[in-house]
């Protein structure tokens, strides 16, 4: 068992969930590394963090989510923090309900919803034992918090990640934390197509910019030291939510 807390950060080959790994590493925590497509990358991120792993895993699959928790705990013994960052979407607009098929939502709310789930719930043991208290951090998106995003599907999943957030905070207290983090427009490899959405962005927020993934991986740093901060939301989107 190591003495170092354990972060289990999904969907973290790239992007958000990198940055958030690599913060994590930064704050002195060991870090397992997570995707189930990039595994080339994942595993060369985990080799350049101190005392990282990575497990390859899909979580919207029940046995998969479990399996990696297991994989984690049999590893370091522990587990402390645990970042739910997977997630999908499919730009569609969202006045072509058409287009929104019923795989459509399956795929969406199966990882960004349920996998979500499954890998709390999985989690919830072990975090439980957590010396000084085990958090989860669920990467959620302005999306969940106004009428935007990238189509309606993913936004409603968003909103459900918010809602479960303050539910499972209810629930799983005083032992276990609960928050997330929701961003606006992240300058990540899914969004490198945006170019109309940057331009608003950096026109009419507050911010007058783009977010970076270090601005998300901040804000779960924040959350993961609040030791008295359970059930929130924080945005992290330069202002965007203000906007009507």
């Amino acid at each position: 068992m190591t003495g170092k807390p354990v972060a289990l950060v999904t969907g973290s080959s790239s992007g958000i969930g990198a940055a958030v790994a690599r913060r994590m590493a930064a704050e002195g925590l060991a870090v397992v590394v997570n995707a189930v497509r990039s595994a080339e990358a994942g595993q060369e991120l985990a080799a350049s963090l101190p005392d990282a792993r990575f497990v390859r895993a899909d979580v919207s699959d029940e046995t998969e989510a479990r399996q990696l928790v297991e994989q984690v705990v049999a590893e370091y013994g522990r587990l402390d923090l645990l970042v739910n960052n997977a997630g999908v979407t499919q730009p569609i607009p969202h006045a072509d309900l058409d287009a929104v098929t019923g795989d459509v939502w399956r795929t969406i709310l199966g990882l960004n919803v349920v996998g979500t789930w499954q890998t709390t719930v999985a989690a919830v043991p072990w975090l439980r034992r957590s010396p000084g208290g085990g958090h989860v951090v669920n990467i959620s998106s302005v999306a969940g918090t106004r009428p935007a995003g990238s189509s309606i599907p993913y936004a409603v999943s968003k909103a459900a990640v918010d809602h479960m957030t303050r539910l499972l905070a209810g629930a799983l207290g005083p032992d276990i934390r609960v928050n997330a983090v929701a961003p606006g427009l992240i300058d990540t490899p899914w969004t490198q197509g945006f170019t109309e959405i940057r331009a608003r962005v950096e026109a009419t927020t507050p911010l007058r910019r783009v977010g970076t993934p270090e601005d998300v991986a901040e804000a779960v740093a924040g959350l993961q030291r609040a030791a008295y901060t359970t059930g929130e939301v924080v945005l992290v989107d330069g202002g965007a939510h203000l906007l009507i």
